[in-house]
């Protein structure tokens, strides 16, 4: 509710002597916060209560008080009304009456709030009196497990400050409708697992989409002229330069939500209709870091136990962007972090933090790189060591000199299978005896979607969908397939969840003695599996026909590599 609408509501209040004007004015001066409604500071100060308020704008405006005795909503009409909108315009749904749907409102004295629901939302409508409490009620149990009020608590004071100390360079960042709507789209995306928030602005429009199981969904866009407010908002949560907006910035914010932590990795980047930013959400409740649970056959498993459990050598991931590497290798140094095991990791940046384990960011505008930080690590004495990713040459040298001294190096690449690694050292410039010498295994991964358990279906693949994973329907025989036909649980999807599909090459001789002859990837492949490599699409197809995935997922893994 814009503040002069809630001063409006205030003389209806004071014109109905529900408080004289000095009682109002002595209130105000103790307001703390802008984020604290005006609503909500006079009530909570005993000046009026909802009830009274409610009554003052039925007499005065003629809304009609919505009754909740016995009120059953319909699931349909949350589709209607997201929960992103329910908690921006403190609206709900109650009912559908002769095509109209009638909704719950609390700020009725908005006009600017009317004219963004009738732009936004696809249907006609009418309006019911709610109270706050009601409001607050209804979107907990119908919308999500954490509601508006939950995430009020985010920001610390530490940041507090800086946002007062802003307010005069740009005031709409503590304006209750953008406060509201950020905090709203930040609930639901964690609510829904979505691993990125993407805040778009166009020329006439304002994009939020999330990604969800590596897929992006668009929400419903809120008005254009919020786009700036809410992302100096973002800006100034995450501790960036809310006057720069020439230059991209990186950011982040910690949030503790029902007593556990979520970290957003804020990135922000200028385009021609203002900044774009993308959250990227690390909710560490909800990623698993068991190696258990990663998507491994057990043969791999043992293997890959075996290969962090030594002293000394290198582990490779390798894959595109967003393949689940980083969270591999998290998995790997969980699994060997003990207290007699010293472990240090450089990273850009640090994704979760973990206990034991000594973490270090990546800051190249000081010079701090993954190659100069891998130097000073090993004058620290440790037993492994992760390097978040080998760019070149330089990092690679030291990784492998650091392994050749006795220390386990994990590091990612990316490439498009395990063989595929090997030939990429070598162009880069590391020597194949070098090579030969400390790498013990790569470890090449995508990730696919997981069918939905609540609506998996049998069915039965025609042979243009086989072709996608080189199959055919005589290879299949009878054995069953499956597809999510879509239900509540997924959301109407058909997946939930997302898993590996992975290639391990272990480094044994025959293949050190390839990699001395600087054989292609594909040389080096053929003879991997002939000594029983599981590829990256057999390993698809085992997961498909285990009923965990489709063949539209594995086979785009297959054209992807």
């Amino acid at each position: 509710m814009s503040e002069a609408s809630e001063l409006l509501m205030v003389d209806l209040l004071i014109k109905n002597k529900l408080f004289t004007q000095e009682q109002f004015d002595e209130v105000m001066q103790s307001r703390l916060s802008h984020e604290i409604s005006i609503r909500r500071l006079i009530v909570d100060r005993k000046l009026t209560t909802e009830r009274d308020i409610l009554q003052v704008l039925h007499k005065e405006q003629g809304y009609p008080l919505a009754s909740l005795s016995h009120v059953k909503i319909d699931e349909s009409l949350l589709k209607k009304v997201t929960s992103i909108q329910a908690n921006s315009y403190s609206i709900f749904p109650l009912r559908e009456e002769k095509g109209e749907i009638v909704l719950g409102m609390v700020e009725v004295l908005d006009n600017n709030l009317f004219d963004d629901l009738r732009f936004s939302l696809p249907f006609s409508f009418k309006v019911e009196l709610l109270s706050m409490d009601d409001l607050k009620s209804l979107i907990s149990q119908y919308y999500s497990e954490t509601s508006i009020e939950d995430i009020s608590s985010i920001i610390s004071s530490s940041i507090e400050e800086e946002i007062k100390e802003v307010d005069e360079l740009d005031p709409r960042v503590n304006d209750a409708p953008v406060v509201k709507m950020l905090n709203s789209i930040l609930v639901q995306a964690i609510n829904d697992h979505a691993s990125d928030i993407h805040f778009e602005p166009f020329e006439e429009e304002f994009k939020i989409r999330y990604r969800i199981d590596g897929t992006l969904y668009e929400m419903i866009p809120p008005p254009r002229q919020l786009a700036e407010s809410v992302l100096s908002r973002i800006k100034v949560m995450a501790r960036m330069n809310i006057a720069e907006r020439r230059v991209p910035q990186d950011g982040r914010i910690s949030l503790n939500m029902k007593n556990r932590t979520v970290d957003l990795r804020v990135s922000t980047l200028p385009t021609a209709f203002g900044e774009s930013a993308v959250l990227r959400i690390l909710d560490r409740s909800y990623i698993s870091l068991d190696i258990e649970k990663l998507g491994f056959t057990r043969q791999m498993l043992n293997n890959i136990k075996e290969i962090i459990q030594k002293p000394n050598g290198i582990f490779i991931t390798t894959g595109p962007t967003g393949a689940g590497k980083t969270t591999t290798l998290y998995s790997c140094l969980r699994e060997i972090n003990k207290l007699d095991t010293k472990i240090i990791t450089t990273e850009d940046p640090v994704e979760y933090d973990i206990e034991g384990l000594i973490q270090v960011p990546i800051n190249e505008a000081i010079g701090l790189t993954f190659a100069s930080c891998l130097r000073a690590m090993l004058r620290q004495d440790p037993n492994k060591i992760m390097v978040g990713e080998i760019r070149d040459l330089e990092t690679m040298n030291i990784a492998i000199q650091a392994s050749l001294t006795g220390h386990l190096v994990l590091s990612t690449l990316h490439t498009n299978d395990s063989s595929s690694a090997i030939t990429r050292l070598i162009d880069m410039g590391v020597e194949p005896f070098l090579l030969c010498s400390s790498l013990e295994a790569v470890l090449a991964q995508r990730l696919v979607r997981k069918l939905c358990p609540g609506c998996k279906t049998p069915f039965t693949p025609t042979e243009a969908m086989l072709k996608l994973i080189s199959l055919t329907p005589k290879d299949i025989g009878n054995k069953p397939f499956y597809i999510g036909k879509g239900c509540d649980e997924c959301g109407g999807i058909g997946y939930k969840g997302r898993i590996g599909i992975y290639e391990l090459l272990i480094i044994d001789n025959e293949i050190r003695n390839l990699i001395m002859e600087k054989a292609t990837a594909k040389m080096i492949k053929d003879i991997a599996k002939k000594k029983g490599l599981l590829t990256l699409l057999e390993d698809g197809i085992q997961k498909v026909e285990s009923g965990i995935t489709t063949v539209e997922e594995v086979g785009a893994c297959a054209m992807e590599g």
